[in-house]
């Protein structure tokens, strides 16, 4: 089971927070959020930790798809392992354009990442404090995504969430976005090179395979599990805003894992894709840029939070 609060010494100095463990529990677990997928045993152990700042032994204890949250409203994190990976695609590739060349390696080092992109609640916790606008569109449940809003409006949110907990949250760099996304894997998207297995996606299945794409047709539905780094929705959904400025190709891109900012920028990057866009631009190396004052409807954000050694 994922989460480092599982472990034996953990769990022991929580249960002694002066609630007893099981009136403790039953609180927390009625509160879980119903849109998590996960294990009902591991929900209940991340909700029986108080949702307050990492200490510095946590930070340090933490592993690899350990998850985590910092306050009542904040989101849930993933702990993301470091790693080197090929950035970018293929002229082969069906459906790649030239901004997503030259590849080119890049190395990260371990961070959080939201496991979700940023929910509807979530963000209303930020407008409540008044450190965020109000979210554009309506939404039909208070666990979807926050939509419609600009890059400026995201880094108010993260910069919110560092002030709320005195811990250094952020947006994704667009490297460590394609490097959570892909999640060890090289193909076009985390589950291969086709329509996702795990969804009735017949239409996207349609349109691209124009474009050539293999397409893997289904016929019955089944929510989309977690790609291999615990992560949801990585690919479709909602565009995540990421840090870096717009380049219109790698030529001269960081290797580091490091968000590529420039003087003159011209609009950010977004990535992830969106159900209402063609499959080929949900891909792992796909990317779109906008620049203000445009707002669209699949635009949202997914946080990281760096961690220390």
């Amino acid at each position: 089971m994922g989460g480092f609060i599982d472990r034996p010494f953990a769990l022991l100095a929580l249960l002694m927070s002066g609630l007893s463990a099981p009136l403790a529990a039953a609180q927390t677990i009625e509160q879980a959020p119903t849109s998590l997928a996960l294990a009902s045993t591991d929900a209940a152990i991340l909700d029986m930790r108080l949702s307050k700042p990492l200490s510095r032994g946590e930070e340090a204890a933490l592993r690899p798809k350990d998850r985590f949250r910092e306050c009542a409203h904040c989101p849930e994190m993933v702990v993301v392992p470091d790693g080197t990976f090929m950035m970018g695609a293929s002229a082969g590739e069906m459906g790649s354009t030239e901004d997503e060349r030259p590849q080119h390696w890049v190395t990260v080092q371990r961070f959080a990442v939201g496991s979700w992109p940023v929910s509807v609640d979530e963000w209303s916790a930020c407008v409540a404090a008044k450190a965020c606008s109000p979210h554009p569109t309506e939404p039909e449940h208070v666990r979807d995504p926050v939509t419609g809003i600009l890059w400026q409006e995201a880094s108010h949110y993260v910069q919110w969430l560092s002030r709320l907990t005195g811990r250094p949250y952020r947006l994704l760099s667009e490297a460590e976005r394609e490097y959570v996304a892909r999640a060890g894997t090289t193909t076009a998207f985390w589950w291969g090179d086709g329509a996702d297995p795990h969804l009735a996606d017949i239409a996207a299945a349609n349109l691209v395979a124009d474009v050539g794409i293999v397409t893997i047709a289904t016929t019955a539905f089944t929510p989309p599990p977690a790609n291999p780094f615990g992560l949801f929705e990585v690919h479709g959904g909602v565009y995540d805003w990421v840090e870096d400025c717009w380049h219109d190709n790698y030529v001269g891109a960081p290797n580091d894992g490091s968000a590529w900012i420039a003087d003159d920028c011209k609009g950010h990057v977004l990535r992830g894709g969106a159900f209402s866009r063609a499959l080929q631009t949900r891909r792992s190396a796909a990317r779109l840029w906008f620049g203000p004052p445009n707002r669209m409807s699949y635009m949202s954000v997914r946080v990281a939070r760096t961690l220390g050694p």
